[in-house]
């Protein structure tokens, strides 16, 4: 089985080196880009493994379990996750998630798509201090850079947020 680590270059007839196409996959390509992507089912269980997904892919990419980045990206992932499953699930649809490092510009972009176009997202807003919900949304506006939702085609929606990154470490 070939290794998947190296970088192929191309040697035209006329000897001019080619960089190959950067990859999109589960690990960084040399520009420092990474993407995860995967469907999970629309139940409570389904938003933890989510989260749990993305920490072990944050890991791959050189971000530890402790880190502040990843942390604060596990909590987005949670809480879109949950709403995904609470507020925009259908019977027998998945939700899915799809996580960007962009090492680049350092940020992780995060998206959260549901079958349900009907419920979009509300302005974040505290909740009063007794109820015990609605405050995921608020998290997420006080965790990443950005927020929005967008219509999804054919159906549903994206819920999308904006997490600022250090530069990978030992990386671009």
């Amino acid at each position: 089985m070939a290794s998947m680590t190296g970088t192929r270059t191309t040697t035209a007839a006329d000897g001019w080196q080619e960089d190959p196409p950067a990859r999109r996959g589960f690990g960084l390509n040399g520009n420092g880009y990474g993407s995860l992507s995967r469907q999970f089912p629309s139940t409570p269980q389904g938003a933890q493994e989510a989260r749990h997904a993305v920490v072990r892919q944050l890991g791959q990419w050189g971000f530890g379990p402790m880190a502040d980045v990843s942390c604060a990206v596990a909590l987005v992932v949670a809480e879109l996750a949950a709403n995904a499953v609470r507020h925009g699930s259908l019977p027998g649809r998945e939700f899915a998630v799809r996580v960007d490092y962009e090492g680049a510009a350092s940020r992780f972009r995060i998206e959260v798509s549901d079958a349900r176009l009907g419920r979009t997202p509300e302005e974040a807003v505290l909740p009063p201090a007794d109820q015990e919900s609605g405050r995921g949304l608020f998290l997420v506006e006080c965790l990443a850079s950005r927020w929005g939702w967008e219509p999804r085609n054919p159906i549903g929606k994206t819920v999308w947020a904006e997490v600022a990154a250090p530069v990978r470490p030992g990386g671009p």
